[in-house]
């Protein structure tokens, strides 16, 4: 968990959350019930079988030779399947995590799934997968549990057959009798200590997949992904104060395996209490910038100064000045009061910065018509709020924790005209005061901001006022 919610923003771009539930609830269990235990328990059932092997070469050599003649063919035969149980490994990990895909996009979007009537279809897969989830389990538990009766034949077999044999070399039957209750009690032990053995192999065999991709994730996870490799040496952990302006110094990003850059040489200034827009049309770069402004994208080239101090050096003191404020706000199920202060405990919440908040967004009418108040649960992703209500929840968290700088992407869509205009208002008070960045396509919503920049294929084609950027290129066309 630590290293997930610690890695990079890209890093998570191209995974699949069902592969991050995995990994995190089932691989982990995994990696200590079916590998940790199970080499343990290999150690303890191989010193018992090493010395009770010992015991039986001082009592007849040749009786322990024939039987490991007799047993060798077995390893053989266990590695011979090693693939198949790798194979039924991959299968068993890649069907669990295609169950929970399963789950997660059919209950996730259960209003979509029951209005289009495709709730069969979400089953099916479930019910697919869940299939292959049990076929590979069948035949994996199948292999693992025939050592145990191979085993058990082939000792009865060879105790009748070396007893046979020695009775028809006229050996003696008191001597024969001690040797073969020695035998005997050593097979008691021997029988599932053996059994266990090879059951121990067979698992670990079946849970290489599973870590192997425990493993690559964490080899990931290892690398410091906030800091460029060029900077990694000179980590200064300096607090970042914001007092005069923020210089972004021809900015340059391009996502991982793609050959075209999303921004080419983004340059701006963006001084205390000013507030500044970032329009154009979508895949223009926008929220890619947004993005890199955040901390999120370290960017190929450039750099991101505030007063001088590249931000680069203290990632997380920088984040501490931003209030991020997206299109869609991500709520949790729990109480309207625990979804304003986000990741703050429930005992430090402080009512007076909650209140402001609450009265800033717009939001007091709403908590006053709902049954518990403050204390009313959202629901999962604050399914019991209207779009705009939850809007309203986020842009409050934003100014609960007293950012800064304010980031709003697409903050006011989801909002109908009157709230929008109260919300723009809200923001409008905040002039001079916060410093805001705000990406928008309704324009009307930036009118108020100092200045524009148009964005198009990554690249600032115009800035200035809003009368020289948008009414002139409105005139224009």
């Amino acid at each position: 968990m630590n290293g997930y919610i610690n890695a990079d923003y890209t890093f998570h771009l191209d995974k699949n959350s069902a592969q991050v539930i995995q990994n995190i609830i089932g691989t982990t269990d995994s990696f200590a019930n079916c590998i940790m235990s199970t080499m343990l328990t290999s150690v303890a059932n191989s010193i018992n079988i090493l010395s009770i092997s010992v015991l039986l070469c001082i009592v007849n050599p040749w009786a322990v030779a024939s039987l490991l003649f007799v047993v060798i063919p077995l390893f053989f035969l266990f590695n011979f399947f090693k693939d198949k149980m790798r194979f039924w490994g991959k299968e068993l990990y890649e069907a669990n995590q295609g169950i929970i895909r399963s789950i997660n996009h059919g209950l996730g979007g259960f209003k979509e799934t029951r209005i289009i009537g495709c709730g069969e279809y979400f089953e099916r897969e479930t019910i697919d997968q869940a299939i292959r989830f049990a076929n590979a389990s069948i035949a994996f538990y199948a292999f693992k549990l025939s050592p145990r009766f191979i085993i058990e034949t082939i000792l009865v077999m060879f105790l009748v057959a070396f007893t046979s044999i020695l009775l028809l070399l006229g050996q003696n039957i008191q001597q024969l009798s001690s040797i073969l209750s020695i035998f005997a009690l050593a097979s008691i032990r021997l029988i599932p200590a053996f059994t266990n053995l090879t059951n121990g192999l067979s698992v670990l065999r079946n849970s290489s997949y599973d870590l192997n991709q425990l493993y690559s994730d964490l080899k990931e996870l290892e690398k410091n992904p906030n800091l460029k490799p060029i900077e990694r040496a000179s980590i200064t952990k300096e607090k970042i104060d914001f007092r005069k302006e923020i210089i972004l110094d021809s900015i340059t990003y391009r996502y991982p395996n793609v050959s075209k850059n999303a921004l080419n040489e983004i340059s701006l200034t963006l001084s205390k209490g000013q507030s500044i827009a970032l329009i154009g049309q979508s895949g223009a770069g926008k929220t890619t910038l947004v993005d890199v402004i955040l901390g999120l994208l370290t960017p190929q080239q450039g750099d991101i100064k505030v007063d001088g101090i590249s931000i680069y050096g203290n990632l997380r003191s920088w984040q501490n000045l931003i209030g991020y404020i997206p299109q869609s706000i991500f709520l949790i199920d729990d109480t309207i009061e625990k979804n304003i202060a986000f990741g703050v405990p429930e005992n430090e919440i402080d009512q007076q910065r909650l209140d402001k908040a609450i009265q800033a967004a717009q939001l007091s009418e709403v908590i006053e018509n709902l049954p518990n108040g403050l204390k009313t649960r959202v629901g999962e992703r604050g399914v019991m709020l209207s779009g705009g209500q939850r809007q309203r929840v986020g842009i409050a968290r934003a100014l609960y924790h007293e950012r800064e700088i304010l980031v709003l992407d697409e903050a006011t869509s989801a909002l109908d005209n009157e709230t929008e205009q109260l919300v723009t208002e809200a923001i409008k008070s905040l002039s001079g005061v916060k410093t805001t960045i705000i990406i928008a396509h309704r324009l009307t919503t930036v009118e108020h901001c100092d200045r524009i920049y148009m964005l198009e294929k990554g690249r600032i084609v115009k800035s200035g006022s809003y009368q020289e950027v948008v009414l002139k290129e409105q005139a224009i066309r």
